[in-house]
């Protein structure tokens, strides 16, 4: 008798042109972990890759997380820290993040901490239940933010409170996120689901061409001068004038 698959550490689904990614380590409170960092990265190339996909939403398995952060097991387990390094690099889990063109939103609940926040700072839109708590608790371990915390959360959110979170390391609830401006809504937790695909589907009912240059032109215009970011968004709007 043959055994059965491997359960997937991130599972796929396809629902329409909509692509829904759990993390599924519910036992670990979603914990990312090296294999789970691969699996996400090969299903967010697959995102990259396939036209036929709209947009993508982002939760966590279980009922405690969203993800609680970074598998702390696995620190210091390789062989050396070049490897380490050079492991994370051949696989820019958080570069390939920032660089996809469909929108993605994270359905937040549970614990928000650490790799985990960070993961749902990458993503576009952020619905949050009315459970969830977030936290950069890194430095009251003696380490920073290493997966974009530092950079991504001042860019959501005004300099000084980024500053409070990363440097004290305590955790928000999602009241205080949302008035923060870290999240854009907040739910009743049996909501999250209903309310995240409420809005994957009128993204995805989107003119998809018209979506991407959209998100393309406010990304990648706000670390452009203002006169780059004008030239980019005239460049975008004649390529999709020009493609009709």
């Amino acid at each position: 008798m043959t055994a059965p698959p491997p359960v997937p550490f991130v599972l796929a689904e396809r629902v329409g042109d909509v692509l829904w990614l759990t993390l599924n380590r519910p036992q670990r409170l979603n914990a990312v972990h090296l294999a789970m960092r691969d699996e996400l990265w090969t299903l967010l190339a697959l995102l990259r890759d396939d036209p036929t996909l709209r947009v993508a939403v982002l939760r966590g398995a279980g009922d405690r997380a969203f993800s609680a952060g970074a598998d702390i097991t696995e620190f210091g387990s390789a062989p050396s820290y070049i490897e380490a390094r050079e492991a994370r690099l051949g696989r820019d889990l958080w570069g390939l993040m920032s660089r996809l063109r469909i929108p993605l939103i994270a359905a937040i609940h549970g614990y928000v901490f650490g790799a985990g926040c960070e993961l749902a700072l990458y993503c576009d839109f952020r619905i949050a239940a009315e459970d969830a708590r977030f936290a950069l608790p890194e430095v009251l371990l003696g380490y920073i933010p290493s997966a974009g915390g530092s950079q991504m959360l001042p860019r959501h959110i005004n300099l000084g409170d980024a500053l409070r979170l990363v440097t004290g390391g305590e955790a928000i609830d999602a009241r205080e996120a949302l008035a923060l401006g870290l999240v854009h809504c907040v739910v009743p937790r049996d909501q999250l689901e209903p309310a995240a695909r409420e809005l994957a589907q009128t993204l995805a009912a989107r003119e998809p061409r018209a979506l991407q240059a959209t998100k393309r032109a406010v990304v990648e215009g706000l670390e452009l001068p203002l006169a780059q970011g004008l030239a980019l968004e005239r460049r975008l709007a004649a390529a999709l004038a020009a493609a009709r």
